[in-house]
């Protein structure tokens, strides 16, 4: 995935009081799952401070950006654009064509949080649905990520980690690495 162009992971959209555990599941998921940075509005910087806060513990690289243009980020973007919209075209359908994409060329990946306006689909290269149903922008990331990396993701080793989760069939054990 280090060997790969850039995959960045942009919430589109944060409301304070109503947002603040999803704008932050959507870091880590976006962390967890192999892209290399996300970027929130400055209105989530208790959500940032949270995926920071994770990357050091649990190690990285995974980079934290908060700016208060969204939309020029996504607008002056050099790569392509995948959006995640229930209305979007199947993702079982587009994946291959975003993968072929991706090894040529850093990939925008915007997950809404409010009402996505008409020039976020116009300007997107894609508009993938991981399902046509209402679910959360959370999973749609989390499948779509997966599609996208084809499960190499979940091998993943983690730099300057404070923490190692130790996988285990029952219990909880946390590690310094040695």
């Amino acid at each position: 995935m280090h060997d790969e162009p850039e995959v960045a992971v942009l919430r589109l959209g944060h409301r304070p009081g109503r947002d603040g555990r999803m704008t932050s599941h959507v870091g880590l998921t976006a962390r967890a799952l192999g892209a290399d940075r996300v970027i929130l509005g400055d209105n989530a910087t208790g959500s940032a401070e949270t995926i920071r806060d994770i990357t050091d513990r649990f190690g990285g690289p995974f980079d934290v950006e908060v700016t208060s243009e969204l939309k020029r980020v996504l607008r002056d973007w050099e790569g392509a654009v995948a959006h995640l919209t229930m209305y979007g075209l199947p993702v079982q359908d587009v994946q291959a064509e975003i993968r072929e994409s991706h090894r040529e060329e850093p990939l925008l990946v915007v997950v809404g949080a409010e009402k996505v306006s008409f020039d976020v689909y116009e300007r997107a290269d894609w508009n993938v649905g991981v399902t046509n149903q209402p679910h959360s922008e959370v999973a749609g990331l989390a499948v779509f990520l997966d599609r996208l990396f084809d499960g190499r993701e979940l091998d993943r080793e983690w730099e300057d980690a404070e923490s190692v989760v130790v996988p285990q069939a029952t219990g909880k054990k946390v590690e310094s690495p040695e």
